[in-house]
């Protein structure tokens, strides 16, 4: 009995608490899951690398009055660089026509109105870039009306972007840990990574004109290969 009174005496006393506590100014709080902190940095690396390919432009123009004997006369000459590039070692596939153009136009300094005008031009790969200036020269006398190149380029840059891969994540990385010092926290592990690469040109050589027969100096260079990322890490 006495302890049924003293579990009645308990439950009465809370009520009457319950009834006495001002429960509009009790500031109840709320339970939410705030995102963890994060830092975002962009990461950098880039090599030199040694140019692979190096194109060409070459291009034949003849005018006359005669329209059939425009085209003739740039077919047959095109037709004959076309076959001394080939026999040079530039395999077929590496031999591109760009663009042919037949049109009429004006021509006053033959004192004739009307002529017609025809053009072929084509693009050439080297992928012995040793052979450069042997090229030029061959080009440059083989009765083109223009010659352009080498430019030189990387062929393929997937093995060097996959090495710059890693540095550019320790750049991001060493980056990231610089800010965290500062700002007295620590470096987590990473959240996100982006990545972006470039082949960054080098120099373009000058179009030649066909009057020039002295052997062609050339030099290479070198091509730049870049690359990036942006990594996310978690800020403890």
């Amino acid at each position: 009995m006495k302890k049924f009174l003293s579990l009645v005496g308990i439950i009465v006393i809370l009520i009457a608490l319950c009834l006495l506590i001002p429960w509009e100014h009790v500031n109840w709080g709320k339970i939410s899951i705030l995102p963890a902190s994060t830092i975002t940095v962009t990461g950098e690396a880039k090599k030199d690398e040694l140019p692979q390919i190096a194109n060409f432009s070459a291009s034949v123009t003849a005018t006359n009055v005669n329209k059939q004997t425009a085209i003739n006369e740039v077919n047959t000459q095109m037709t004959k660089i076309i076959q001394a590039v080939k026999d040079f070692g530039i395999d077929q596939k590496d031999i591109q026509t760009q663009q042919v153009s037949v049109y009429q136009t004006k021509e006053e300094r033959l004192s004739v109105k009307d002529v017609w005008q025809a053009s072929n031009s084509i693009s050439i790969k080297l992928r012995n870039i040793n052979q450069a200036s042997a090229l030029t020269d061959l080009l440059q006398q083989s009765n083109t009306t223009n010659v352009y190149g080498p430019n030189y380029s990387l062929d393929d840059t997937t093995q060097a972007q996959v090495d710059l891969l890693s540095k550019a994540i320790d750049n991001a990385r060493e980056k990231a840990e610089k800010i965290a010092v500062a700002s007295k926290r620590k470096l987590g592990k990473i959240i996100t990574v982006s990545e972006g690469g470039t082949v960054i040109p080098g120099p373009v050589f000058r179009s030649m004109s066909v009057a020039e027969t002295i052997s062609t100096p050339v030099e290479p260079g070198t091509e730049t290969v870049y690359q990036s990322v942006t990594v996310t890490f978690e800020l403890k």
